[in-house]
């Protein structure tokens, strides 16, 4: 939500609190002197007024986040504490601008006084509750819809990027060849791609997957690229850990294995390309570290995805819970991607 917005939902409320408060002011005031009317309009500021205000920014800024994250117990405290304490600068500020006499002569009217000056502070940090509920409701709603539309692009860039006309091609006519040299293996590597189709296109709609599913995809896409070279050894990847139960958001360490496979040139290299995921109990992280030719250029079309589109991704899906480092040193490009679970 923009801040304009915001300021204005707080000067709203507040204009409508100090107008309230005086029309029922000069509507109890109503034919009394001008006395009484100064002195009650001074105790309405420092009993409602102020205290009101002091209520309001406590509840918002630290009441709410405790709320927030559903500590109910240290909430409640939290709350009538402040509330008490609001009231209680209200009663000070008497004491300090109207004197101690205006204490002593008025102890049972100050009681009263100090019970409805809390409720009013309890009503209004309510107030601010509310208000930075449907801030942050509104928010999350438009980052929500922001998520949707990237995983959408994403999702869009992947198909274009992966599954286009030259590697199907490629990886068609490899099949084609297998067909006459070993039939049962080619069968099994064109039902990998199918998997693969059927993954990007299908399975890739919610906003989590297990984690053993994105890593079986990974499997049979690097098993696709495998039979594109004689040389066994071109690929190195392992798996670190147990993925079991856990979930991750659905294409997240593809992009970078496919980005070292598109500048990856010479499969006749050994670990050309060392792909390694690592599954922790607190974090999943991926390190991949590629060869390529530094005087090769690629065209924009089949550059792969970019690291803008990447990481705007990460930064929407794992806001402060991730770190992705990239790194190009002489012959090698690397990337270091880690999400805290």
């Amino acid at each position: 939500m923009k801040k304009s917005i915001i300021v204005g939902l707080h000067i709203g409320f507040w204009i409508c609190y100090f107008v309230l408060t005086i029309v029922l002011v000069v509507l109890s005031l109503r034919g009394e002197n001008n006395t009484i009317v100064e002195e009650t309009t001074e105790r309405v500021l420092y009993f409602t007024v102020i205290p009101s205000v002091i209520s309001y920014y406590l509840f918002y800024f630290l009441v709410f986040p405790k709320f927030r994250k559903k500590k109910f117990v240290r909430t409640i405290m939290y709350a009538f504490s402040f509330t008490i304490g609001a009231a209680f600068i209200g009663h000070l500020l008497i004491y300090i601008f109207l004197g101690t006499e205006s204490l002593i002569e008025r102890k049972e009217s100050m009681t009263v006084g100090f019970i409805f000056s809390s409720f009013i502070c309890l009503t209004t940090g309510a107030v601010a509750l509310i208000t930075k509920g449907f801030i942050t409701w509104y928010e999350e709603l438009k980052l929500k819809e922001e998520l949707k539309q990237q995983n959408y692009e994403m999702e869009m860039a992947l198909v274009k990027s992966q599954l286009d006309p030259h590697f199907l091609f490629n990886t068609l006519n490899n099949i084609d060849i297998l067909i006459l040299k070993n039939a049962t293996e080619a069968s099994t590597y064109l039902n990998k791609l199918s998997d693969i189709m059927r993954f990007m296109l299908f399975e890739t709609k919610t906003d989590k997957i297990l984690l053993s599913k994105e890593l079986e995809y990974i499997e049979k896409y690097i098993a696709l690229q495998k039979i594109r070279t004689v040389n066994s050894n071109y690929i190195n990847f392992n798996i670190i850990g147990s993925s079991n139960g856990k979930t991750i958001a659905p294409m997240v360490f593809l992009p970078f294995i496919e980005n070292a496979f598109k500048h990856t040139t010479n499969k006749k290299l050994d670990n050309a390309i060392t792909i390694c995921i690592v599954i922790d109990k607190e974090f999943v992280k991926l390190e991949c570290r590629n060869k390529f030719n530094p005087n090769r250029k690629l065209s924009q079309k089949n550059s792969g995805l970019g690291n803008t589109l990447i990481q705007r991704r990460l930064n929407l899906l794992y806001p402060g819970k991730h770190t992705l480092k990239v790194e190009k040193e002489n012959e090698y490009y690397s990337v270091k991607l880690t999400i805290v679970q």
